[in-house]
């Protein structure tokens, strides 16, 4: 018999609502918070999963929120403890352009919940594509983290995969991090 301690739980506040771009172009909302201690870490951004769920707490950036550690790991937004947003009002927090690139953002299908940028070359999919090709799960490619893959991007160096293997020495050595 295994017995599991409830989740740790902290008060915050959300200073605002960002977008984040996933690699299959999906868009996820993120609370950005009032940094609070919760489970032995800091706590500053948390999942808010999909737009649908914003709407189901009744969020908006201002708001006093309760969260805890999902699985003591992934932070996450419970419910809303104080109103901070000045009443009931209405908010669409769902881009009509994709904060990366500027393409349109679609919903596929009505009875999906993901918003999509439609552009496969967003800098914001092609970066998190990288990221997970190069993962020890993927390529298992040694070095090459999460900052290299956003520099190597943001510096146009590699816009697909086979970029990677034209990479240089001389390549790596504009890179910070790198000597």
């Amino acid at each position: 018999m295994a017995y599991k301690f409830p989740a740790q739980q902290a008060t915050t506040k959300i200073k605002r609502i960002t977008v984040s771009v996933g690699r299959t172009g999906v868009l996820t909302p993120v609370a950005e918070l009032e940094p609070v201690a919760c489970a032995g870490v800091t706590i500053s951004n948390a999942t808010l999963h999909n737009f649908d769920e914003i709407t189901r707490l009744g969020v908006h950036e201002g708001d006093r929120v309760l969260l805890e550690r999902a699985g003591d790991v992934i932070p996450k937004v419970v419910k809303v403890v104080a109103h901070g947003h000045g009443g009931d009002k209405k908010v669409s927090y769902v881009p009509v352009k994709c904060p990366s690139c500027g393409a349109a953002v679609i919903k596929e299908k009505e009875e999906e919940v993901a918003y999509r940028c439609v552009n496969p070359l967003c800098p914001a999919q092609v970066e998190r594509r990288l990221i997970h090709f190069a993962s020890r799960a993927a390529m298992d490619i040694e070095g090459m983290g999460e900052a290299v893959v956003q520099q190597l991007v943001r510096q146009k160096l590699v816009r697909d995969f086979s970029d990677i293997y034209h990479l240089t020495k001389n390549d790596f050595l504009k890179l910070e991090l790198f000597k």
